[in-house]
């Protein structure tokens, strides 16, 4: 099961880090990010199989390419600012977490922009 390997790697990254940050909290922070990136290393074929069941939905459906893209833009954009937000925070800089949490909020709101538009055309088409 990838889970049990995803939480070990987990697990050993959080000892690891505890352990060497009373010595070296640079290195730690360079210890959370590694395990970070291993555990998003093991879930990249998990992503790209949502990505193939999108693509096929979009096909079968007739709905606009454009619309998967910006769907994929959002959920890319989410799940990495949450990551970078994440890390911020574990190395003591919450300020600098909760600015990319920010500005990622503000660049999810700007890419989804032509689907809100969208949606308002149509309301509006369909109103007297």
């Amino acid at each position: 099961m990838e889970i049990v390997k995803i939480i070990g790697i987990g697990l050993v990254t959080v000892v690891a880090s505890m352990l060497v940050k009373p010595i070296k909290p640079e290195i730690s922070v360079i210890i959370s990010l590694c395990g970070g990136i291993l555990i998003i290393s093991q879930i990249i074929n998990y992503a790209l199989d949502i990505v193939e069941v999108f693509t096929n939905i979009v096909q079968k459906t007739g709905l606009d390419m454009g619309l998967l893209k910006i769907l994929l833009k959002i959920i890319g954009v989410g799940y990495l600012t949450e990551f970078a937000a994440s890390v911020c925070n574990d190395s003591g800089n919450t300020s600098i977490g909760d600015k990319i949490l920010f500005a990622g909020k503000i660049i999810i709101l700007v890419i989804a922009l032509p689907i809100v538009t969208q949606i308002i055309e149509i309301i509006m088409e369909i109103l007297p």
